[in-house]
């Protein structure tokens, strides 16, 4: 599903280059569960955005199911962006004025999928995270630990083939945190290929598989 192939990124600060990515080489198969591990500055979340269509590589190759991404226009990542990929950030990134299903909703406007259709999604989406039940609330209505579970049901209802996380239980509680890695355990049991970014190694280690990254290189792959 995901290959990259001697990947480098490379950006100028400061008069310098820094190499963000250097020749990263990484699978994921589908049905996976991979946590991608490093400390702040490592590299990982340039390598999450280039897994996720949000930027592009330099140098070397990202293939995804099996076409190499390079290929494709601004225009076509964002259609793969919305129709392949199910993003869950950090922060959530919910939008305060709208309800927990209007906010699971937007992904389908911008696909333009029928209002009867729309409405049978988002409801199986929220009943996926369960929290039908908050369906009408909005954002600041909602725990931490909700919040994250609306977000991820909005990854959820285009029905993606990829969820790609970036440290979502950063901003809860270590309980709640808990409760939504074990979420995206239940989500991977339902055939989701997910990958995790996270500094937090306890974190990573709740995947089937992590991935380290150092200084922009992968540099050990172990079996959890």
């Amino acid at each position: 599903m995901i290959e990259f192939r001697d990947v480098s990124k490379i950006y100028h600060v400061g008069g310098q280059e820094v190499r963000a990515l250097d020749e990263a080489s990484l699978a994921i198969r589908e049905g996976e569960f991979v946590s991608i591990v490093g400390p702040s500055g490592s590299g990982k979340t340039t390598m999450m955005n280039i897994i996720g269509c949000l930027d592009v590589a330099d140098s070397g190759e990202y293939i995804l199911d099996g076409l190499s991404i390079d290929r494709y226009s601004d225009r076509e990542l964002a259609h793969i962006r919305n129709d392949k990929i199910g993003f869950v950030f950090q922060n959530f990134n919910l939008l305060s004025r709208l309800t927990a299903e209007a906010n699971v909703e937007l992904p389908l406007i911008y696909q333009r999928i029928t209002m009867g259709e729309r409405k049978k999604l988002v409801t199986e989406a929220l009943e996926r995270v369960d929290l039908i039940d908050r369906r009408k609330h909005k954002p600041f209505e909602l725990s931490g630990g909700q919040q994250q579970r609306v977000a991820i049901a909005r990854a959820l209802v285009t029905k993606p083939s990829l969820l790609l996380a970036d440290e979502p239980t950063g901003n809860l509680d270590s309980k709640t945190g808990a409760e939504i890695i074990e979420l995206f355990h239940e989500l991977h049991k339902a055939g989701n290929t997910i990958v995790l970014i996270t500094h937090n190694p306890d974190v990573a280690k709740t995947a089937d598989r992590m991935v380290h990254i150092l200084d922009g290189k992968v540099y050990e792959e172990a079996i959890s």
